[in-house]
């Protein structure tokens, strides 16, 4: 099965946004609204094919998007040329995640949200367990002025490490990493790289 076959999670715009009233463009961080969304996928939420889902706008696929910390600093990595989504190639982010899957006997959407999330990151990062301090919802992320942008809206949170703690990427031949502090990421070299998302999120950072 090629991956555009994989069934994946999506809620109907109009839910998500309530007929438009909810829109809003980047990032939002403000608690009552991320919980008025958050509990609109929760009610409408459904499985679909990814092929479909990435060519129809009607559709929001919810993707789990976590930045990792570590004091003033944030990891920083590179997709390289040998990585499978061509459209972010030689692309700078700071954000981990990926599309969703039900997953079978799910008490809630949260619970469903998180074990997708731990998948994510276990699948691309080498992270001790000791070294997680906390995970901490930032705010919902919405880009409607781009044809990616416009099919997806990305959960923010953000993985607090200890002082000290070290990251590796498993896939090495499609992604490379570092750390760098949140000053660093505002200079124009870098912030011009980052993808449209991890720049919202750098507008946002502490």
């Amino acid at each position: 099965m090629g991956k555009m076959d994989e069934m994946i999670l999506v809620a109907p715009r109009d839910d998500v946004f309530k007929k438009e009233s909810l829109t809003f463009q980047g990032v939002n961080s403000e608690d009552s609204r991320v919980a008025e969304i958050m509990a609109q996928i929760e009610a409408a939420y459904r499985e679909m094919r990814r092929g479909d889902a990435e060519e129809d706008p009607h559709y929001k696929q919810p993707i789990p998007y976590v930045v990792i910390k570590r004091e003033d600093e944030v990891f920083l990595y590179e997709r390289l040329a040998g990585g499978g989504e061509s459209r972010l190639h030689n692309k700078l982010s700071l954000g981990f995640g990926g599309h969703m899957n039900a997953i079978e006997g799910a008490a809630s959407f949260a619970e469903v949200l998180k074990l997708n999330t731990d998948r994510e990151l276990d699948e691309e990062l080498q992270i001790h367990e000791e070294d997680k301090q906390a995970i901490v919802t930032l705010g919902l992320i919405n880009d409607d002025e781009n044809s990616v942008g416009k099919v997806h809206i990305g959960i923010l949170s953000a993985l607090q490490l200890k002082p000290g703690s070290k990251v590796e990427v498993k896939e090495k031949e499609q992604i490379a990493g570092k750390w760098m502090k949140v000053s660093e990421l505002r200079q124009d070299d870098i912030y011009n790289r980052l993808e449209t998302w991890s720049q919202f999120v750098v507008d946002i950072l502490e």
